[in-house]
C-alpha cells in the first residue's frame, strides 16, 4: 500500500494524547519528522475516529496493521462510522466501552469482538482506548491501539 497523504496531523494528535494520558510513547514512536511513517508501519494496530461525545465517530486514521486486520484500504475506511468495526450484536458493549473511556480518559486491557470488511471475526485483546483532545483541550474523538488479536470461529 502507498503511504497516505495528509496523515501528519492525525499522527501528531494520536501520539500527543497517548503520551499525555499514559505517560509513554505509543509503539516507541516519538513525535517528529519521521513519526507518521513510523506509526503507520508499527506492528500494532492503531486507529482513530473523530466526532462529538456520544456520536458515532468517523475513522480518520488507521495504520497499515489495522488496515490489513480490518481488510480495508485507506480510502475505504476513512470517513466510515467506527461502529462498522463491530457486529450489531456487539455494538452495545462497544458503546459502553466508549462511554467509559469518555469519562476516564483512557482504559487499558480492553477485549472485544470486531469484524473485518469481508465478515471475518476476530477478538482484540489488551487494547488501549483513549480520548483525543485538540491543542485547546477540547474533546475531538477517540483512538485505540492493540497488538494482540485472534480469529473467532
Amino acid at each position: 500500500m502507498t503511504f497516505p497523504d495528509d496523515i501528519e496531523e492525525p499522527t501528531r494528535l494520536i501520539l500527543a494524547n497517548y503520551r499525555r494520558l499514559l505517560g509513554r510513547d505509543l509503539a516507541g514512536v516519538v513525535e517528529g519528522p519521521a513519526a507518521a511513517e513510523k506509526l503507520f508501519a508499527a506492528p500494532c494496530a492503531v486507529l482513530s475516529a473523530l466526532g462529538p461525545v456520544g456520536s458515532d465517530h468517523a475513522f480518520n486514521y488507521a495504520n497499515q496493521t489495522a488496515l490489513e486486520l480490518f481488510e480495508y484500504s485507506w480510502d475505504e475506511l476513512m470517513g466510515k462510522p467506527s461502529s462498522a468495526s463491530a457486529e450489531p450484536v456487539h455494538r452495545d458493549e462497544r458503546r459502553k466501552l466508549l462511554d467509559e473511556v469518555g469519562r476516564r480518559g483512557f482504559i487499558e486491557d480492553y477485549s472485544g469482538i470486531r469484524i473485518g470488511k469481508n465478515g471475518r471475526r476476530f477478538r482484540i485483546k489488551k487494547a488501549t482506548v483513549f480520548n483525543l483532545s485538540d491543542d485547546a483541550g477540547r474533546y475531538v474523538g477517540q483512538a485505540a491501539t492493540f497488538a494482540d488479536w485472534e480469529p473467532v470461529d
